[in-house]
């Protein structure tokens, strides 16, 4: 609950932005602002070209498949849930089918959200997240991108879980879909 004298509104006054850096996946911005307290200072954002997508799938087994690759940017391996971003013009369905079949080799016959428009670290990205249940799944062959050097593992549902609340999965987008899975599946029971 907000305090009483929180604001929704803008209280930022941005006085000019600049572009230091940008690729086909991100484009840092660097403002000078005025700060709600009235304070000059600088603020740095890094926007997303892709809206991020993952998927989690589960088999008639009660099995899933994680992805496992090394992670560039923080230097370490990382098992995670098939994800990637959404082309332009692909909606969220089109994308986590895509990511499915890329990573895994699956398609799936069911698409159930898990959550939608998830923003993952809101300080500094204006990075949101979709995030999808994969069910009736047909096996195929995976065609990962390029720049990834994918290994896949089949474990039961509950292993994955397990593996997010003992910190083996530490990716935040992974961790949140399947603590989200975790908490609806709790719920059924």
């Amino acid at each position: 609950m907000p305090h009483a004298d929180a604001s929704s509104e803008n209280n930022w006054i941005t006085h000019d932005t600049t572009v230091p850096y940008e690729n086909a996946w991100i484009r840092v911005e660097h403002s000078n602002v005025t700060t709600p307290g009235g304070t000059a200072g600088i603020y740095g954002v890094v926007r997303f070209a892709h809206v991020a997508v993952g998927v989690i799938p589960i088999d008639d087994d009660d099995h899933t498949w994680l992805v496992g690759q090394y992670r560039y940017a923080t230097g370490q391996y990382s098992w995670e849930m098939p994800e990637g971003g959404a082309e332009p013009g692909e909606s969220f369905e089109q994308s986590a089918q895509r990511e499915l079949r890329e990573e895994t080799g699956m398609s799936a016959g069911s698409l159930t959200p898990l959550f939608s428009n998830v923003m993952l670290s809101n300080s500094v990205t204006d990075e949101r997240a979709y995030a999808f249940l994969a069910t009736d799944l047909t096996a195929g062959v995976a065609e990962p991108d390029d720049t990834e050097q994918l290994a896949v593992r089949r474990l039961p549902v509950d292993e994955a879980i397990h593996m997010v609340l003992d910190g083996e999965i530490n990716d935040a987008f992974s961790v949140m879909a399947f603590l989200t899975l975790a908490q609806l599946r709790r719920r059924r029971l």
